[in-house]
């Protein structure tokens, strides 16, 4: 006890402006687990969260007897998947070629087509993404019209939209996902690079043994805190770019979308409470169970 106070009057300027972080933590990600016991409540507005009667599992029962929790769940966990392994490539690859290229055109090229997406609002580019494929005269028939082909009914098919929805997630993300591995690229000793040359090493060859080898914490602590997201959809990429419809919901259903749509269509609180509680209960075993396994094969890229 003495040794905890005496390190707050050591360091209590540190704490003090730590402390609206702290406050703000608390108020949006620990005050808000209180909502988790509707998941096991049949929810009545006039009496509350506390009053309102407890109905034990019963939400969890409805919720995966139907066929809703089979899609939402194998939607979100293979969505993420690809997302997760495909952009961590592709943000790798580009990160190490602008290093060697190392030109000012070439980071303009760069920063205009995949890092300026990442900040366009995900309603900008589901229409960008309608224009080009939406109707019968988006630019994509036009221009099979103009070649003598027909057109393809591109938005509302089932078919087409697991490749629309990754290419659209890796646009947005990977351009400002390689900046983080840019930054840690940038600070990586020059002398591993003189020694390799001497050596006559190639620059494949510098990539392989000094630049990817450097990007592994990195890239261990950023893959453990996606696996842990694993269980969570960007609910404006799967609902506004789809635009909300329902003939796509077998391929564009994700345990996001789900909740939104049982508690603002069904108005089912309980539902889509005990929807959440089963996304976060399994992001959280996943994020501790992904840490222990790096933890027991590198302990220092593990994250705790």
């Amino acid at each position: 006890m003495k040794s905890l106070k005496k390190e707050f009057q050591q360091n209590y300027v540190l704490y003090l402006m730590a402390l609206p972080s702290i406050a703000l933590l608390i108020a949006f990600n620990y005050v808000p687990m209180f909502g988790q016991l509707l998941a096991f409540k049949a929810f009545d507005v006039t009496k509350g969260i506390i009053k309102s009667p407890w109905n034990g599992i019963n939400n969890f029962k409805y919720l995966f007897t139907t066929t809703d929790a089979w899609i939402m769940t194998r939607n979100t966990v293979l969505y993420n998947i690809v997302f997760i392994l495909l952009n961590r490539f592709l943000s790798i690859a580009l990160a190490i070629a602008l290093n060697e290229l190392r030109s000012k055109r070439a980071t303009k090229i760069f920063q205009t087509i995949f890092i300026m997406p990442h900040f366009l609002s995900i309603a900008i580019i589901a229409i960008i993404v309608f224009s080009f494929l939406g109707t019968s005269n988006g630019f994509v028939n036009v221009v099979r019209r103009y070649f003598g082909g027909k057109n393809i009914n591109w938005y509302y098919n089932v078919k087409f939209w697991p490749g629309f929805l990754v290419f659209v997630n890796a646009w947005r993300g990977v351009g400002y996902a390689a900046v983080v591995y840019m930054a840690s690229i940038s600070g990586i000793s020059i002398e591993f690079y003189e020694a390799a040359m001497l050596d006559g090493a190639s620059k494949m060859q510098q990539i392989r043994y000094i630049t990817i080898p450097h990007l592994k914490a990195i890239t261990t602590i950023l893959l453990i805190m996606a696996v842990g997201r694993i269980f969570n959809g960007d609910f404006g990429l799967f609902y506004t770019v789809p635009q909300d419809t329902g003939q796509l919901y077998p391929v564009t259903q994700v345990i996001d979308t789900y909740v939104y749509r049982a508690l603002m269509t069904l108005n089912d609180i309980g539902r889509s409470s005990a929807a959440t509680f089963y996304q976060s209960l399994v992001g959280f075993l996943l994020v501790m169970a992904s840490n222990a396994f790096v933890r027991r094969v590198d302990p220092e890229n593990s994250l705790f």
